[in-house]
């Protein structure tokens, strides 16, 4: 099978589109259709079904498709083992991040790799940190900077760069701010602002609250700590924040008994070369700052 023509069905299945998926690959909607065509005819079945505007994966097709990221995966690390071979830092370097730490903890890392290493093309997507880690398990980045999970599968190799403490905190006009210090039960009478169901902060902030969590009552929910922050900061409910992010705008609230802790770091898949590219950021990003 042609690797372009695997390529073009790996981006349509993806995009669930043609034309974005020609765009994606800088090609014309007729080349990507031609790539999809030929090689259904090679393989003597539809690969997807046409309804309409709605592109769908066949029987065939999503039979296909864990055999083709196997496929391109592996012609990705073939392609990085014979690269790492000349000793060159250059090329592409597809990484992924979360908002918090690409905001709070990656800047200056990101200035000393663009000024060592200019000949590297640097493509970093930001994401949460759930989404990341998917992302590096199925080989479309080669790492990631995030939060990391407490029960990694063991295909991910993990390593700590941060600690990051969080705090209780509420506006200066909501009631908690006059308490100081609360038990758990306290809280939850208040509504809560957390990241969305399934992330590995709200899941920290709901283990702390121990047999409470199940009290809980969550009035909003966001990904984005920033957004969080300000939500709070205006009297929406109580939210947990790490030290970083707490200014004059926000009064920490101590909760008895509760410690609230993540591990940021960076999350690589242990059965992929990396690039000397990635070697080198993730011992750029390691340095003291």
């Amino acid at each position: 099978m042609d690797i372009a023509a695997l390529k073009a069905f790996m981006a349509v299945a993806e995009t669930g589109s043609f034309s974005r998926a020609a765009e994606k690959n800088f090609l014309t909607q007729p080349a990507m259709s031609k790539r999809i065509a030929t090689l259904e005819a090679e393989l003597g079945t539809p690969l997807f079904d046409r309804i309409g505007r709605r592109i769908q994966l066949t029987e065939a097709g999503r039979t296909l498709l864990p055999h083709c990221k196997s496929i391109l995966n592996e012609l990705n690390d073939a392609r990085r083992q014979l690269i790492n071979l000349t000793g060159s830092v250059s090329g592409p370097l597809t990484m992924a991040t979360s908002h918090h730490i690409g905001l709070h903890r990656l800047p200056p890392a990101l200035a000393r790799f663009h000024e060592q290493y200019q000949q590297v093309s640097l493509d970093i997507r930001f994401m949460d940190s759930e989404s990341a880690c998917q992302a590096v398990a199925e080989g479309e980045f080669e790492l990631a900077v995030v939060t990391l999970p407490s029960d990694p599968p063991e295909h991910l190799l993990l390593k700590k760069l941060w600690d990051d403490p969080l705090e209780i905190v509420v506006g200066a006009q909501h009631p908690l701010a006059k308490q100081g210090r609360v038990s758990p039960n306290n809280l939850v009478a208040y509504p809560a602002i957390l990241p969305g169901p399934g992330t590995f902060t709200r899941e920290k902030v709901l283990s702390a609250l121990g047999p409470h969590r199940h009290q809980i009552t969550i009035s909003m929910e966001t990904n984005y700590l920033e957004v969080l922050k300000m939500l709070a900061s205006i009297g929406l409910g109580w939210t947990a924040l790490p030290h970083t992010m707490i200014d004059d705008d926000l009064i920490v609230v101590e909760a008895e008994g509760m410690t609230i802790h993540r591990e940021l770091g960076i999350v690589r898949h242990a059965a992929r070369t990396l690039s000397n590219a990635a070697q080198a950021m993730i011992e750029v990003i390691g340095q003291p700052q």
